[in-house]
């Protein structure tokens, strides 16, 4: 049975400024990046600031294509469909950005911020009142509130708004973009189980960006590990958690307190070696890791690690296991 969303050498590549950038063909934020997500489930990607995971985000939406690669949302490959065939597709698929400020117009009402989808998806005035109350309920706020702007909503609220939004649509599939970043810790925990509760009520599958290694562990069936536009490592939650085995992913987990320490047969992190001058790994090749890694040997900075199945489905992109 196929997957429910198929990402297949998934590349985009931004374009170069300068002399220098230029001759390195620019800057590849994602790097024939491959995964899979199965109907009604999490699929959690975490990495440090700055990896690609957004943009990652971006490309598999369309929102902005990717140079190359392939998407499939349920069998249908997103990139040979015309601009208005994706646009129809649009409502099954749906994004939920970090920061609610500049997610919203301040100028616009809640009312008008939820409506207007409902309006282009071609609902009667009446019934995009009652739907607008209706998703407000949804996501526990209360429907007569619905004629106030965003800044006399809370962070939290706003959140709660904007994924009410998105639920306007309709979808099956949400990404989620470090939704509760910006919150505080108790808030947090109620954006999240409102998210756990609504996947089970409408039937929804996840998408799950984060840096936050504790959350995508609470929350994820599957977690990929992104590293310089590169998926590094892909497990189930529970083997990823027991038994990390990318140097990259042990470096992550050191620096989280509940889960410092864990490693392959309960390893700790090596600590990082010194490399020589111009250890620098290629650009276009080698591992992306190496200038970093305490196991890295010059042969790294040549060859390309692929993904490589050590057995139950835990894949791993290095050549020192």
């Amino acid at each position: 049975m196929a997957a429910f969303l198929e990402v297949s050498n998934l590349v985009k590549q931004h374009p170069a400024r300068g002399i220098i950038a230029r001759s390195r063909g620019g800057l590849r934020a994602v790097d024939r990046v491959s995964f899979s997500i199965e109907r009604d489930t999490v699929f959690g990607l975490v990495g440090e600031s700055g990896c690609g995971k957004t943009t990652l985000a971006r490309a598999l939406l369309y929102l902005d294509p990717p140079n190359s690669g392939e998407v499939r949302l349920e069998g249908t490959l997103l990139g040979a469909l015309r601009p208005a065939e994706l646009r129809r597709l649009r409502h099954r698929m749906q994004i939920v950005f970090q920061d609610p400020n500049s997610a919203l117009d301040p100028r616009m009402s809640i009312r008008g911020s939820l409506a207007e989808g409902l309006a282009n998806r071609g609902l009667a005035p009446e019934d995009r009142r009652r739907r607008v109350h209706e998703l407000l309920e949804l996501v526990g706020l209360q429907p007569r509130h619905a004629g106030r702007h965003p800044h006399e909503f809370s962070g939290g609220q706003k959140q709660r708004i904007v994924v009410a939004r998105a639920l306007s649509m309709e979808p099956r599939f949400l990404v989620l973009d470090e939704p509760v970043s910006n919150l505080d810790v108790s808030i947090q925990a109620q954006i999240i189980n409102l998210l756990l509760r609504l996947k089970e009520r409408l039937n929804l599958t996840y998408l799950f960006i984060s840096h936050d290694l504790n959350l995508v562990a609470y929350l994820a069936d599957r977690i990929a590990v992104m590293f310089r536009g590169r998926i590094v490592e892909l497990a189930r939650a529970e083997e990823l958690l027991a038994h990390p085995l990318h140097p990259y992913t042990l470096e992550l987990f050191s620096a989280v307190p509940r889960l410092a320490g864990k490693g392959a047969a309960g390893g700790q992190v090596e600590e990082r070696q010194a490399q020589g001058p111009g250890a620098e790994a290629k650009p276009g090749r080698g591992c992306p890791y190496y200038p970093r890694c305490a196991r890295g040997e010059l042969a790294c900075a040549e060859m390309d690690p692929e993904l490589t199945d050590l057995g139950g489905g835990h894949l791993v992109a290095c050549f020192k296991l």
